[in-house]
């Protein structure tokens, strides 16, 4: 006997869907980090069509998804006769990695009082240098304190260095640790807080994202048993959308974020509506690519990990 539906969380996912109409080149994305890659890191053309199915989106905008995907730079594409394989590219995968590792820890940080400061003089760097550098720190959170002069209170050393060797500035610019002075003249340091960073933006996207997901906790608990797809659709949405959220959150320590922030709590409500879901989604993703390919492993031990513990 399959599961029965719920009315109320059909009704919440079909007015999300009409509120949010999702684009399938995103989507893809989204799949590749939620569920692809623990799941081997592969997915023949046809699962994914399947899997894309409920969201409303055909075939042809799967294809031409994956195709511009390939042509990006972010997919490998393998043929076997009449079928296609797709696979992360190698290339791009570390970095599509570890922007999707953010989704599931604290985007807020315990923090030792240390500020990383970018710094390069005009004349070392060209245009497109700079260019690049600036675009790639602002992504990853830096502040601009001055031209040519960025800063972080949380930076990742690893992570920085990726970005300087990518932007051909590794021995180019200058890297230091900064900590607040005693001067008593100075001002305090996390008064940059407010003038680097722009943070109104990433407080009204965390609103609505809370505003949007806060009934399923409710509408989850509801019942005595979850239709499979039903949960795939609503960890997708979530996954989907607290991404988007994420991608302009600049990862600050809590101590220097303004009281109540919405970030911690629209973690929790992800790591709740997660953990309500993600048995019945295991297997319905598995369902779904064992059709094709009867040896697709199950999640890999790390999937388990996430937000903390899945249990």
């Amino acid at each position: 006997m399959s599961p029965t539906k719920s009315p109320g969380l059909k009704k919440w996912i079909e007015q999300h869907l009409a509120d949010n109409p999702p684009r399938a080149k995103s989507n893809v994305m989204t799949l590749f980090g939620d569920v692809i890659t623990p799941h081997g890191g592969q997915v023949w053309l046809g699962s994914l069509i399947e899997l894309l199915a409920p969201f409303g989106i055909n075939d042809r905008l799967v294809r031409t998804s994956v195709f511009r995907l390939a042509e990006e730079g972010w997919l490998d594409a393998q043929r076997e006769g009449r079928r296609s394989r797709y696979a992360l590219n190698s290339s791009a995968a570390r970095r599509f990695e570890r922007a999707y590792q953010r989704i599931y820890t604290p985007s807020y940080r315990d923090w030792k009082g240390k500020w990383t400061l970018v710094l390069a003089t005009s004349g070392t760097l060209t245009a497109e240098q700079k260019v690049g550098l600036r675009k790639e720190l602002l992504w990853e959170g830096f502040g601009m304190i001055a031209p040519l002069v960025f800063g972080h209170p949380c930076a990742d050393a690893e992570t920085l260095e990726e970005i300087l060797v990518r932007v051909g500035v590794k021995g180019k610019v200058f890297v230091c640790d900064a900590t607040e002075s005693e001067f008593a003249a100075a001002r305090p340091l996390s008064e940059l807080i407010q003038q680097c960073w722009e943070l109104d933006t990433v407080v009204a996207d965390y609103e609505r994202f809370i505003n949007y997901f806060a009934a399923l906790p409710k509408l989850l608990k509801a019942r005595n048993a979850l239709n499979p797809e039903q949960a795939f659709v609503v960890r997708t949405l979530l996954i989907h959308e607290f991404r988007r959220v994420q991608l302009h959150d600049q990862q600050l320590p809590l101590e220097l974020l303004p009281k109540n922030w919405p970030g911690k709590t629209a973690y929790e409500l992800c790591r709740q509506i997660y953990q309500l879901t993600y048995t019945e989604v295991e297997q319905y993703v598995l369902t779904t690519l064992r059709r094709e390919d009867k040896d697709a492993p199950e999640a890999a031990p790390y999937f388990y990990q996430r937000f903390g513990g899945l249990v």
